[in-house]
């Protein structure tokens, strides 16, 4: 028989807790040691790892999974191999444990200092990419903290290979191998014990669709750091180089369609003297156009956009494009539009560029870069555990830092508050 939910869920809770405070404990070295071990495990079990994938791949197909979706899924031998380096590169990263924020002495002697610690027992709840596993797993590890792990069902074997890995070699450098656990069940009811986990549970992170995202965030009863869905803005100010607008526009669309900073919008000043190339290159490299009148007028391979288009995040080879009046008008859209991630202006402007970067109220804005570096390791993160867009404890991509929180270390010499 089955186990209920919430019992699999506080035991693995109870187990979590445990591991965290070893984790809390352990030097950067020791948690060092401890990834690179579950890296090496990693490329030990590659063949296995693969084979769970295609599993998941097959499945995926025959479940009418979109290309766009089977491409967030699927390991190759050069991408499981990234996977791997991956969490060495988070074990080289500086340790934020145990980091004076800052430090202050008070007129009375008492010295006060504000330092990082673990936050303790994460649970992640994330879809389709199996690569997350190991990303969420080492990021947690190295920041101290104990985590919980559900992954959608349709990377349930690949999830359960890497997470196997993972645990082995933390277990195999001394590391308790309970710091990162899965669940076993792909029984939606465990996403629900896990928001109503509160005492067992100290941050959820999701990473996932906008239904995923939303469930969680009213069901939660744990706090929650919310990544949204990534309906990114690319817009080509009047002022701009004819061919870097070309090459950032693609680049930022189409290198990859299915993560979450692909340009999902395409704004362009109408004071911008050429867009046509720009938009017939779109559509050379297979970008299917939805567009506006003027857009249409100029593109004819382009589709009329909807007003649903403006507000859409295809992670897929389509993009919703408009004209605006300058910045101004690009900003009005943004702010309407946008849903907080990354947007990006094109421009030799410097002027105008500040404004848009003072102005666009994302967790990432850019000037003359394509949205697609909206990524932790890109930033020189390492790992992420996602994209936050919310406004408060951690913005744009969450790796070490963002997994942590601070305590106040008060030291005296015998003062008494009078």
């Amino acid at each position: 028989m089955e186990q209920a939910p919430e019992q699999l869920v506080a035991e693995m809770g109870a187990r979590a807790r445990g591991a965290a405070r070893a984790l809390a404990a352990l030097p950067s070295v020791d948690k060092a040691a401890g990834l690179r071990a579950a890296a090496a495990a990693i490329r030990t079990d590659a063949d296995a790892i693969l084979a769970a994938n295609a599993r998941d791949i097959d499945a995926g197909a025959a479940n009418g999974l979109t290309g766009a979706m089977l491409d967030r899924l699927r390991l190759t031998p050069d991408r499981l191999a990234g996977v791997a380096t991956g969490v060495e590169a988070v074990a080289a990263l500086a340790d934020p444990v145990g980091a004076v924020i800052d430090h202050r002495a008070r007129p009375n002697g008492l010295s006060l200092s504000r330092v990082r610690v673990p936050i303790g027992v994460i649970g992640i709840i994330y879809e389709s990419r199996p690569n997350v596993t190991a990303d969420a797993a080492a990021l947690c590890v190295m920041s101290g903290n104990a985590a919980i792990l559900r992954g959608g069902s349709e990377a349930a074997h690949s999830n359960r290979a890497i997470h196997a890995a993972f645990a082995r070699g933390l277990a195999d450098a001394g590391l308790p191998a309970e710091a990162v656990q899965l669940v076993p069940t792909t029984d939606r009811a465990a996403v629900g014990a896990m928001l109503r986990a509160d005492g067992m549970i100290d941050l959820i992170v999701p990473r996932g669709g906008k239904s995923l995202v939303a469930r969680v965030q009213a069901e939660a009863r744990v706090p929650v750091l919310a990544h949204l869905d990534g309906i990114c803005h690319t817009y080509i100010d009047g002022a701009a180089d004819p061919q870097m607008a070309r090459a950032l526009a693609v680049n930022a669309k189409m290198r990859r369609t299915g993560i979450c900073g692909a340009t999902e919008t395409l704004l362009i000043d109408r004071a911008f003297a050429d867009p046509a190339p720009i938009l017939a290159a779109l559509a050379d490299a297979g970008c299917e156009i939805r567009g506006d009148a003027r857009v249409i007028a100029i593109e004819p391979r382009a589709n009329p956009a909807t007003d649903a288009d403006w507000d859409t995040e295809y992670l897929d080879a389509v993009v919703t494009a408009g004209f605006v009046d300058g910045v101004a008008g690009a900003m009005a859209h943004i702010a309407a539009h946008s849903s907080h991630h990354t947007d990006a202006i094109v421009t030799d402007d410097a002027a105008v560029a500040e404004r848009f970067l003072a102005g666009v109220d994302s967790a990432i804005v850019m000037w003359n870069a394509s949205t697609q570096f909206a990524d932790g390791g890109e930033f020189g993160l390492g790992a992420e555990i996602g994209i936050a867009t919310g406004r408060l404890h951690a913005r744009g991509p969450v790796a070490l830092e963002g997994l942590t929180t601070y305590k106040w270390v008060v030291r005296g010499t015998g003062q008494s508050r009078p």
